[in-house]
Order: C-alpha cells, then structure tokens, then sequence
C-alpha cells in the first residue's frame, strides 16, 4: 500500500510539473503575441554577438596613422546624439566626409559596431562619421531619420574643428542604415519629401555629394510574408512602426525609397551580396534611380556566385567579395565632385 501511495503522489507532482510547463509555455507565446519585446531582446543578442566578431575580423586590417574623436555630442538634448570621428592623423584640411548610419535592423546596433571599418576607410584618405541613433521600440519611425538629419546638420555647420567638408559629404550605410541614408538623401532631394516626414532637412537639393549604400531594405513592398527573413521583418515592422502586419500603411509607403527618389538624389554606390534576402531591394532602388537619370554605381553578383555572398558580405575583409568591394567604394569615392553647401 505504501509502494501505491508513493507511485499516486509521483504522479500527482509528475501532472503538476506538467501543468506547470504549459503554464510557463503559454506565458511565453502570449508574451511573444502581445509585445515585439522578446523578439527584439533575441534578435539584440545574436546581432551583438555577431557584431562583435566582425569588428574582431577587420582589426587586422585597421592602419595605423588615424586619428578619433569619441562621442561627441551632435544634439546635446539627445542622450543619444552622438557620434564618432575617424580621419587620417595629418589631414588639417577637410576631407571627403562619409556619414555612416550603422545596421541592425532598427531594432540593434550601435555606432562601435562599424569603428573598425571606419578606420579602414579613413585610412584610404577620408573622415567617416560614425552616428548613433534611438533604436526601436525605444523610438518609433521616423525618429532615426530625424536624428541623422541633425547628425548631418551638425557636420555641415562647422565649426567643430573636425576635418569635415560640407561640400564633400557623403551618406553611407548598411543595412537598415542603408535605408536611412538613402532615405535621407531622398529628403532632401526632394523638401516636400522631407516636409511629409516631418522634419527640415538639413540640406537643400544638391547638397549631398554622393550616397554609399550596402544592402537595405529599401522597399516595404518587397517584403513578403515568406521567406527567411520575414519572420524577423515582422518583428521589426512590429517594433519600428508599431504595425503587427505588413500592409498598406502610409507609414510604409512613405518608408519604401524608391517611391520617392527624384532627378536630384545624389549620384549612388549601391551594393548587395547574391545570397542576401533583401537582394531585390538593392536592384528596385538601382533601377528606381536609373529611371530617373542618377547616376549609379551597382556592384551585383551573379546569381551563382561562389561562395555565396550573405548579407553584410562587406564587412568580410578577409574575402576577395569584400575586399572588391572596398575597393571599389573607394573609386567611387574618390570620383565624386564636391557639391553646393549649404
């Protein structure tokens, strides 16, 4: 009898342990269905780690002779308006400006996770500005794009003894950075644009000297409800718009820069590896451009390019498709003629 009492109250704490475990998973799905913050919290940390071991990567690439300034505020009010200076040690005059708004998603990131790049690329005879923005859900669009715009409006005021030229600058970025700086540089092509985003933009038409752009998803429209990426562009529709479904949102039509991009937009270096999800915002944005006489720059691959080219394949300067691409981000650079400063 002892021996059945023993057995009835193991399975007495056998169901509670298991009523226990449903408990805990249904607390899980509804806390993933009610809020992209445990989404968000995942994606932050596999995107760090990752992070962290590409600027490991490039280190053995950065030259020596460069000269930083940290941290400087661009918007005193904002805790996070700030951004990083990367310049060769000698350069007293102004140099080439590249504004380089980092990736992430909208939802991770920060400007630390590109300074080993923007060394790389300094050392090639440029000031790159590295700026940090309000990720999301912290802030919702277009919150980024407004920071980057004082960002810029900052540089091209001068008068901070930074190597900078107004007349030589330039908006890159990565990823979602990508879409900011191309969207950016829409603004202010176009200040009816701008004006509909809701803000001023720092720029008139013709002030940008060029856009240097690497795997963004440009277009809400091409963003399926399949696919590899589309349960993560749910959650950053989800954090950056507060939108649980892709639709057809203003928000999102107002996002999609090749809707909006016009005669004036910078000449562009636009890139994207043939294995990345986001390949076809990169041609729709290239084709956009085209159609409307912008000069562009594409650096494409084959289709069956090997090894395939994921995304970010930039940063892997330890490949022939990185080092290609430095390269020819460079030339483009290198090409460009100052344009009118503010």
């Amino acid at each position: 009898m002892a021996t059945i009492g023993f057995g009835r109250r193991w399975l007495r704490w056998l169901g509670a342990l298991a009523a226990l475990g449903v408990s805990l998973a249904l607390g899980l799905w509804l806390a993933f269905q009610l809020s992209p913050w445990p989404s968000v919290w995942l994606v932050r940390q596999a995107f760090d780690a990752g992070a962290r071991e590409a600027l490991l990567a490039q280190e053995k690439h950065v030259p020596a002779g460069l000269r930083e300034w940290q941290d400087l505020a661009y918007d005193p009010d904002d805790p996070d308006g700030r951004l990083d200076v990367y310049a060769p040690a000698g350069a007293d005059a102004p140099l080439t400006t590249v504004v380089w708004i980092h990736g992430g998603g909208f939802i991770s990131g920060d400007k630390r996770d590109v300074a080993n790049y923007a060394r790389v690329l300094a050392g090639q005879g440029f000031t790159v500005v590295s700026v940090q923005y309000t990720l999301a859900p912290e802030a919702r669009y277009p919150t980024p794009l407004l920071q980057a715009n004082r960002a810029v409006g900052f540089l091209a005021r001068g008068g901070h003894g930074l190597p900078v030229d107004p007349s030589r600058l330039v908006l890159a970025g990565d990823s979602a950075g990508a879409q900011l700086a191309a969207q950016l540089a829409a603004a202010y092509a176009d200040p009816a644009y701008a004006a509909a985003i809701g803000f001023e933009p720092a720029l008139p038409p013709g002030g940008l000297a060029g856009a240097l752009l690497y795997c963004g998803p440009y277009d809400a429209g091409l963003v399926g409800g399949e696919g590899p990426f589309a349960g993560f562009m749910r959650t950053v529709f989800w954090a950056y718009f507060g939108l649980r479904d892709v639709g057809d949102d203003p928000q999102l039509a107002q996002f999609s820069v090749p809707r909006h991009v016009s005669p004036a937009f910078p000449p562009a270096f636009i890139s994207v590896g043939n294995a990345d999800p986001l390949a076809a915002h990169s041609v729709a944005l290239a084709d956009a451009l085209e159609a409307r006489g912008v000069p562009v720059t594409r650096l494409f691959f084959p289709d069956d390019h090997q090894p395939p080219l994921a995304h970010e394949y930039q940063f892997d300067l330890d490949g022939e498709a990185g080092q290609r691409a430095l390269r020819e981000s460079v030339a483009f650079l290198r090409g460009l003629p100052p344009r009118g400063a503010p």
